[in-house]
Protein backbone atom coordinates (compact mmCIF):
# COMPACT_ATOMS: atom_id res chain seq x y z
CA UNK A 1 0.00 0.00 0.00
CA UNK A 2 1.01 3.40 -0.85
CA UNK A 3 -0.08 7.04 -0.04
CA UNK A 4 -0.61 9.17 -2.99
CA UNK A 5 -1.68 13.49 -2.55
CA UNK A 6 -4.52 13.61 -5.29
CA UNK A 7 -6.01 17.13 -5.84
CA UNK A 8 -9.25 18.39 -7.36
CA UNK A 9 -11.07 21.62 -7.36
CA UNK A 10 -14.11 22.46 -4.65
CA UNK A 11 -15.42 25.93 -5.21
CA UNK A 12 -12.55 27.07 -7.02
CA UNK A 13 -10.16 26.21 -4.14
CA UNK A 14 -7.80 23.32 -4.87
CA UNK A 15 -7.87 20.77 -2.33
CA UNK A 16 -5.41 18.16 -1.55
CA UNK A 17 -6.26 15.08 0.01
CA UNK A 18 -3.90 11.53 0.72
CA UNK A 19 -5.49 8.20 -0.63
CA UNK A 20 -3.70 5.23 1.11
CA UNK A 21 -4.74 2.26 -1.88
CA UNK A 22 -2.29 0.27 -4.19
CA UNK A 23 -1.35 2.43 -7.30
CA UNK A 24 0.45 1.86 -10.54
CA UNK A 25 3.38 4.17 -10.25
CA UNK A 26 3.42 4.72 -13.85
CA UNK A 27 0.58 6.75 -13.91
CA UNK A 28 0.94 8.50 -11.15
CA UNK A 29 3.10 11.41 -10.43
CA UNK A 30 4.32 11.33 -6.73
CA UNK A 31 4.93 14.45 -5.16
CA UNK A 32 5.60 14.94 -1.35
CA UNK A 33 3.01 16.24 0.60
CA UNK A 34 5.00 18.32 2.27
CA UNK A 35 6.15 19.90 -0.97
CA UNK A 36 2.73 20.15 -1.85
CA UNK A 37 1.60 21.74 1.10
CA UNK A 38 4.64 24.38 0.57
CA UNK A 39 3.06 25.31 -2.78
CA UNK A 40 0.40 26.07 -0.88
CA UNK A 41 1.60 28.16 1.60
CA UNK A 42 3.94 29.91 -1.33
CA UNK A 43 1.73 30.72 -3.19
CA UNK A 44 2.97 28.55 -6.39
CA UNK A 45 -0.25 27.54 -6.95
CA UNK A 46 -3.01 29.70 -8.23
CA UNK A 47 -4.91 31.71 -5.90
CA UNK A 48 -8.54 32.02 -6.96
CA UNK A 49 -10.13 35.50 -5.67
CA UNK A 50 -12.81 35.60 -3.93
CA UNK A 51 -16.56 36.69 -4.93
CA UNK A 52 -16.18 39.63 -2.71
CA UNK A 53 -13.26 40.90 -4.60
CA UNK A 54 -14.30 40.29 -7.98
CA UNK A 55 -15.85 42.71 -9.85
CA UNK A 56 -14.34 45.56 -7.92
CA UNK A 57 -15.04 49.07 -9.27
CA UNK A 58 -13.02 52.47 -8.39
CA UNK A 59 -15.82 53.92 -6.14
CA UNK A 60 -15.88 50.42 -3.47
CA UNK A 61 -13.37 50.30 -0.74
CA UNK A 62 -13.40 48.06 1.48
CA UNK A 63 -13.52 49.00 5.24
CA UNK A 64 -10.34 47.80 7.38
CA UNK A 65 -11.08 49.18 10.60
CA UNK A 66 -14.05 50.95 12.38
CA UNK A 67 -11.50 54.34 12.42
CA UNK A 68 -11.22 53.90 9.15
CA UNK A 69 -15.10 53.64 8.93
CA UNK A 70 -15.16 56.81 10.74
CA UNK A 71 -12.52 58.68 9.06
CA UNK A 72 -13.99 57.41 5.08
CA UNK A 73 -17.69 58.90 6.33
CA UNK A 74 -15.76 62.13 7.57
CA UNK A 75 -13.97 62.57 4.86
CA UNK A 76 -16.84 62.02 2.15
CA UNK A 77 -17.54 66.11 2.38
CA UNK A 78 -21.48 65.84 0.21
CA UNK A 79 -21.02 62.92 -1.38
CA UNK A 80 -23.14 59.77 -0.91
CA UNK A 81 -21.80 57.14 0.64
CA UNK A 82 -23.32 53.55 0.89
CA UNK A 83 -22.43 50.86 3.32
CA UNK A 84 -22.76 47.61 2.26
CA UNK A 85 -22.95 45.00 5.40
CA UNK A 86 -21.86 41.61 4.01
CA UNK A 87 -20.44 37.98 4.84
CA UNK A 88 -18.58 35.52 3.19
CA UNK A 89 -20.49 32.75 3.82
CA UNK A 90 -23.88 34.59 2.98
CA UNK A 91 -25.81 33.37 0.01
CA UNK A 92 -27.87 36.65 -0.55
CA UNK A 93 -24.77 38.79 -0.04
CA UNK A 94 -23.09 36.62 -2.91
CA UNK A 95 -25.87 36.77 -5.11
CA UNK A 96 -26.08 40.23 -4.84
CA UNK A 97 -23.07 41.29 -5.42
CA UNK A 98 -22.75 41.76 -8.66
CA UNK A 99 -25.68 43.90 -8.98
CA UNK A 100 -24.11 45.96 -6.09
CA UNK A 101 -21.00 46.46 -8.66
CA UNK A 102 -23.22 46.88 -11.73
CA UNK A 103 -24.63 49.90 -9.87
CA UNK A 104 -21.65 51.48 -8.53
CA UNK A 105 -20.16 51.63 -12.38
CA UNK A 106 -22.95 53.39 -12.81
CA UNK A 107 -22.92 55.73 -10.44
CA UNK A 108 -19.70 56.79 -10.25
CA UNK A 109 -20.27 59.63 -8.19
CA UNK A 110 -20.94 57.65 -4.83
CA UNK A 111 -18.57 55.70 -2.89
CA UNK A 112 -19.55 52.32 -1.50
CA UNK A 113 -17.93 51.20 1.36
CA UNK A 114 -17.71 47.50 1.92
CA UNK A 115 -18.00 46.29 5.57
CA UNK A 116 -17.19 42.30 6.12
CA UNK A 117 -19.39 41.40 9.07
CA UNK A 118 -16.89 37.91 9.51
CA UNK A 119 -14.16 40.41 10.18
CA UNK A 120 -15.75 43.54 11.94
CA UNK A 121 -18.24 41.63 14.12
CA UNK A 122 -18.11 43.37 16.81
CA UNK A 123 -18.38 47.12 15.04
CA UNK A 124 -21.50 45.66 13.78
CA UNK A 125 -23.42 45.28 16.73
CA UNK A 126 -22.52 48.36 17.59
CA UNK A 127 -24.41 49.78 14.56
CA UNK A 128 -27.32 47.56 15.22
CA UNK A 129 -26.52 45.39 12.19
CA UNK A 130 -27.98 41.93 12.53
CA UNK A 131 -29.20 40.95 9.40
CA UNK A 132 -26.94 40.48 5.83
CA UNK A 133 -26.86 41.78 3.33
CA UNK A 134 -27.31 45.45 5.21
CA UNK A 135 -27.01 48.67 3.75
CA UNK A 136 -26.78 52.40 5.05
CA UNK A 137 -26.85 55.63 3.51
CA UNK A 138 -24.99 58.53 4.30
CA UNK A 139 -24.31 62.00 3.07
CA UNK A 140 -22.35 64.62 4.21
CA UNK A 141 -23.98 67.26 6.75
CA UNK A 142 -27.16 65.15 7.04
CA UNK A 143 -25.35 62.09 8.19
CA UNK A 144 -27.45 58.90 7.72
CA UNK A 145 -30.28 58.70 5.39
CA UNK A 146 -31.40 55.50 5.49
CA UNK A 147 -31.00 51.88 6.23
CA UNK A 148 -32.60 48.51 5.05
CA UNK A 149 -31.57 44.91 4.46
CA UNK A 150 -31.73 43.89 0.69
CA UNK A 151 -31.73 41.21 -1.52
CA UNK A 152 -32.18 40.44 -5.25
CA UNK A 153 -35.73 39.71 -4.61
CA UNK A 154 -36.16 43.26 -2.99
CA UNK A 155 -33.24 44.93 -5.04
CA UNK A 156 -36.15 47.40 -6.33
CA UNK A 157 -35.75 49.09 -2.15
CA UNK A 158 -31.88 49.50 -3.27
CA UNK A 159 -32.95 50.99 -6.46
CA UNK A 160 -35.47 53.46 -5.01
CA UNK A 161 -33.41 54.65 -2.07
CA UNK A 162 -30.52 55.50 -5.07
CA UNK A 163 -32.43 57.71 -6.84
CA UNK A 164 -34.13 59.57 -3.94
CA UNK A 165 -30.47 59.98 -2.43
CA UNK A 166 -28.77 60.74 -5.35
CA UNK A 167 -30.23 63.99 -6.46
CA UNK A 168 -27.67 66.96 -6.08
CA UNK A 169 -27.90 68.58 -3.33
CA UNK A 170 -26.14 71.57 -1.60
CA UNK A 171 -23.46 71.32 1.58
CA UNK A 172 -25.68 72.58 4.87
CA UNK A 173 -22.60 72.23 6.70
CA UNK A 174 -19.23 70.07 7.50
CA UNK A 175 -19.80 66.66 7.36
CA UNK A 176 -21.50 64.62 10.12
CA UNK A 177 -20.80 61.12 9.39
CA UNK A 178 -21.82 58.87 11.67
CA UNK A 179 -24.99 60.17 14.51
CA UNK A 180 -23.77 61.11 17.79
CA UNK A 181 -25.40 58.01 19.01
CA UNK A 182 -23.66 55.47 16.78
CA UNK A 183 -20.26 56.94 17.33
CA UNK A 184 -20.82 56.80 20.91
CA UNK A 185 -21.35 53.21 20.56
CA UNK A 186 -18.58 52.63 18.74
CA UNK A 187 -16.55 54.23 21.47
CA UNK A 188 -18.32 52.26 24.56
CA UNK A 189 -17.07 49.44 22.61
CA UNK A 190 -14.07 47.72 23.94
CA UNK A 191 -13.51 45.22 21.19
CA UNK A 192 -12.61 48.77 18.63
CA UNK A 193 -9.87 50.73 19.49
CA UNK A 194 -9.20 54.26 17.46
CA UNK A 195 -6.37 56.95 17.38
Amino acid sequence: MKSIALRCDFNGQRVFYLERKTVDTRRFLQVPVKAQLNQIQTGLIGKTPKWWETGLQPNMKEVASAQDLVDSLFNADDKLVILDFYSPACIGCKALFPKTCQLAKMNPGLQFLQVNYEEHKSMCYSLNVHVLPFFQFYRGAQGRLCQFSCTNATIQKFKNALAKHTTDRCSLGPAKGLDEKELLALAANKDLSFT
